[in-house]
């Protein structure tokens, strides 16, 4: 497979990567509300990621950074997707290498992530790259 190329996506590119989440999340939220969003995310201590090979994105990811008194300061991926037709190359394991070593370089001492409950394939990925189950996520709608 050719090279793997990470790059930043800022909001005015959001045209590029939202196919990419709306796919990853199957099409459950309205467009304009996930723009709205995103929009607000960027203004937070979010940043999203695009995955290339040559000039193709075959896929999309966020950063979250927080600094949380049990790990100490972290980086959260988010919405971590990769097109079908790439899965199951290593591209995921580059892409978390990648996001390990920026992490660090960012003072990174922790990566923390969740990942959905029926989504098997991922817990597995997780685990293989050193990741533990500490707890349990809860939402609630308000």
């Amino acid at each position: 497979m050719t090279a793997l190329k990470i790059k930043r996506l800022f909001k005015e590119d959001i045209n590029i990567f939202l196919p990419l989440v709306h796919e990853l999340m199957g099409n459950t939220i309205e467009n304009e509300l996930l723009i709205k969003r995103f929009e607000s995310m960027f203004e937070q201590n979010y940043e999203c990621q695009g995955i290339f090979i040559e000039r193709t994105l075959v896929g999309v990811f966020g950063l979250w950074f927080a600094t949380r008194h049990y790990c100490g300061k972290t980086c959260e991926p988010d919405h971590v997707y990769i097109i079908p037709e790439y899965r199951r190359k290593g591209l995921g394991k580059d892409v978390f290498e990648w996001i390990f070593d920026y992490a660090r370089e960012k003072g990174c001492e922790t990566s923390e992530l969740n990942s959905y409950v029926q989504n098997y394939p991922s817990h597995k990925f997780y685990l293989n790259e050193g990741y533990e189950i500490w707890a349990h996520h809860f939402l609630k709608k308000l």
